[in-house]
């Protein structure tokens, strides 16, 4: 028995949800490298100024290269690109602020209970065991029992979570309103703004062109590609499967955190990172949806 927006397992269907879940693996370890480079940015422009370079590099690179047609979209879905857009500039702000104060696993760690969220929320019967899975995951991984964590930057990254909801919501229904990477092209300016009225006048006067050149190739490396598989993702598979596949993310920060940071994890995060593994897997292998067709922006 399958729902409405869920496929049977065939080989077909084996093969897209494959390919979609490369996707969202792919984009975690693109965004979670971004992450750790962006660091070297905080001692000239801070963790605001960092994502605000990011951004606003990502709006201007996506307008050049995609040239989108919002005339051509539905007056819902250029709406729905707008609130898109607002809510990236509200992940990766609060995010950036986050890592500032709390070590990088940690920090996607809580920021992940908001695509948790909405798997458990999305998933059907037997369906919500993984993300339950994933959650004990991330509750070794995080070990809030330590305590001594900054409250702040908890507070941040629960800020992130609620955006990153919202994000996966709002991107899924893009990628079904427009087609192609049309819908990201006015999402990502709309996020440049947001973050240039933000936070541009408190670091426009420490910008150097050296963290100019660096937060143009971060733009790249962090939204550009990783968002786009995203929403190419999601255009394959359930919110659940793609929530719960978002467990990986706080286990590849433990390890990019380990390799880049120097940051060593102890026994409980290196088992919370089986536990997200294996919640991953089994989202893959339940999570096909029926792809939509594009309304608009063809």
């Amino acid at each position: 028995m399958t729902g409405p927006d869920l496929l049977p397992r065939t080989p077909r269907t084996r093969v897209g949800t494959r390919t979609a879940a490369s996707m969202a693996v792919a984009s975690m370890l693109c965004v979670q490298l971004g992450l750790a480079v962006s660091i070297s940015l905080f001692d000239q422009v801070g963790p605001a100024g960092a994502a605000w370079l990011r951004l606003a590099w990502a709006g201007v690179l996506l307008l050049v290269l995609v040239r989108p047609r919002p005339w051509r979209m539905t007056r819902a879905a250029v709406l729905s690109c707008v609130a898109l857009g607002l809510v990236t500039a509200g992940v990766t702000l609060l995010f950036m602020a986050a890592v500032a104060r709390l070590p990088l696993g940690t920090a996607s760690a809580l920021e992940f209970l908001g695509p948790l969220g909405v798997a458990v929320a999305r998933g059907r019967g037997g369906r919500k065991l993984w993300p339950t899975l994933a959650a004990v995951g991330v509750v070794l991984l995080t070990e809030p029992w330590h305590g001594g964590v900054d409250p702040v930057g908890v507070a941040f990254a629960l800020g992130a979570a609620a955006c990153w909801a919202c994000y996966i919501l709002l991107t899924q229904r893009v990628g079904d309103e427009v087609s192609g990477l049309q819908g990201l092209a006015v999402s990502m300016p709309v996020a440049g703004i947001a973050a240039t009225v933000l936070v541009g006048p408190s670091v426009v006067g420490d910008l150097t062109w050296h963290a100019v050149l660096v937060g143009l190739g971060l733009a790249v490396l962090l939204p550009v590609v990783p968002f786009s598989l995203e929403l190419l993702a999601l255009r394959r598979l359930t919110i659940t499967a793609f929530g719960t596949l978002m467990s990986l993310e706080p286990a590849i920060a433990l390890l990019v955190g380990l390799v880049a940071l120097h940051q060593t994890p102890g026994p409980a995060p290196i088992v919370g990172i089986a536990f997200v593994v294996v919640a991953g897997i089994g989202a893959e292998r339940a999570g096909a949806r029926t792809p939509a067709v594009p309304a608009a922006g063809t």
